[in-house]
């Protein structure tokens, strides 16, 4: 399985950016798809996820100006972030959980969101 990540960059306190994960590979099954991210000195935290049945979940420091959305005939997951900060700054990651109770089984390989001031 292949997570390919997409739409990081550098943008200024209270804007938005996009992000974007297509995930491709044999035999591909996605129970859910989500974001992670981490940033320096702090541990990996959820950001964001998505059920195959459209189910949603966002960490509480998110909620609110981040949105994530599924396109599933193309498998592919996007995180909209509005109203960015400097605590937004991490390396967000696409995850992926083939099935319930599996965890999230895939990684890709980071993307760099940095909010400056």
């Amino acid at each position: 399985v292949y997570l390919d990540e997409s739409g990081g960059g550098l943008v200024q306190t209270g804007g938005s950016l996009r992000l974007s994960c297509a995930a491709s590979g044999d035999g591909l099954s996605i129970h859910a798809m989500g974001w992670h991210r981490q940033a320096p000195g702090k541990r990996r935290e959820l950001v964001a996820s998505i059920t195959g049945d459209g189910n949603t979940n966002y960490a509480d420091s998110v909620s609110g100006r981040f949105t994530i959305s599924r396109d599933s005939a193309k498998n592919t997951t996007f995180l909209q972030m509005n109203s960015l900060n400097s605590e937004d700054t991490a390396i967000y990651y696409c995850t992926l959980s083939s099935a319930r109770g599996r965890g999230w089984d895939y990684w890709g390989q980071g993307t760099q969101v940095t909010v400056s001031s």
